[in-house]
């Protein structure tokens, strides 16, 4: 099942871009990215709300929240960017570069989390890294 979220993720991942793209246009990208994050935290309380999750709420640990916080920053930053980016570049280059955090996530997991880093990995992460240079050049 998570094959399939990880698809779909993709493709709303690729309208976010052209939609946002279309979105920014005329339209300060802190701005722009500020209306996005409120849709998506009206969008996420909705679904902790319609699953009957928000019970959970006082069970997050002291760790977790500071990792969930760190975790919420980085979005921030990484969205601030990337609408920054989009509003001055093209899509077709600014989202390669973006998917690159592909690559960051294999070895920053590799470090951090001790997951295994294997050979596959490794030509995967090359390839990755040589398709975008390719499309971006």
């Amino acid at each position: 099942m998570w094959a399939v979220f990880a698809v779909l993720s993709a493709v709303f991942a690729a309208l976010t871009s052209i939609l946002a793209k279309v979105g920014i246009s005329g339209v300060n990208s802190n701005l722009a990215t500020a209306v996005r994050t409120g849709v998506v935290l009206v969008m996420a309380w909705a679904m902790v709300f319609l699953t009957h999750t928000q019970s959970g709420f006082p069970d997050i640990s002291r760790k977790s929240w500071i990792f969930l916080i760190l975790s919420g920053l980085a979005t921030g930053a990484s969205w601030l960017c990337y609408y920054k980016a989009l509003q001055i570049g093209e899509a077709s280059k600014v989202v390669p570069i973006d998917k690159m955090s592909v690559v960051l996530t294999l070895v920053l997991a590799f470090v951090f989390l001790r997951e295994e880093f294997t050979v596959k990995s490794l030509v995967g992460c090359l390839l990755i890294g040589a398709g975008t240079l390719f499309m971006v050049l």
